[in-house]
């Protein structure tokens, strides 16, 4: 009996340690400051022809060239009001990717080209990119099936074929 008291100690220790160092969830890919739920909003507005990609992916100047560049939103007119635009402008402000992997802003501010995703995605053909079936670099949810959650857990990938 205390030898299974003991074992069962033990894997609990282990598991407390495991999560607390992010190995047990491997929920949430680590983008900065944090990685919360999308402001409702943004959400609404910004998934409602992508994924809300999780703020943490870009700097907060990458950020604020992009609401400044939303009437040419990556071709696209995706122009919003200021009573829309200023709230998810801060959310994204405030949440925006921090540290070294975000001190320069990747080419056109897209998060495909910024030098972590290059580096993440180094094994991945641009042949595949370019399948219909995943319709290019910037559609996550095309192998990452958690996108939409913020999960992009490289070992839950599946790519398309």
């Amino acid at each position: 009996m205390k030898t299974h008291t003991t074992a069962l100690r033990l894997r609990t220790a282990l598991l407390v340690g495991l999560s607390a160092l992010g190995f047990a969830s491997g929920a949430q890919a680590d983008f900065g400051r944090s990685n919360p739920a999308p402001l409702p909003l943004y959400k609404t507005e910004c998934a409602a022809c992508h994924i809300a990609y999780p703020a943490g992916m870009l700097s907060a100047p990458s950020w604020q060239q992009l609401m400044i560049g939303l009437p040419k939103h990556f071709g696209t007119d995706a122009s919003l009001d200021t009573a829309t635009a200023k709230p998810i402008s801060a959310w994204l402000q405030a949440n925006a990717g921090t540290g070294r992997r975000f001190s320069d802003a990747p080419p056109d501010n897209r998060i495909s080209k910024s030098s972590w995703f290059v580096r993440q995605h180094d094994e991945v053909s641009t042949a595949v990119f370019k399948r219909a079936s995943v319709g290019g670099a910037a559609n996550c949810g095309a192998c990452h099936g958690h996108a939409p959650e913020g999960n992009f857990n490289e070992h839950e990938v599946r790519i398309p074929k």
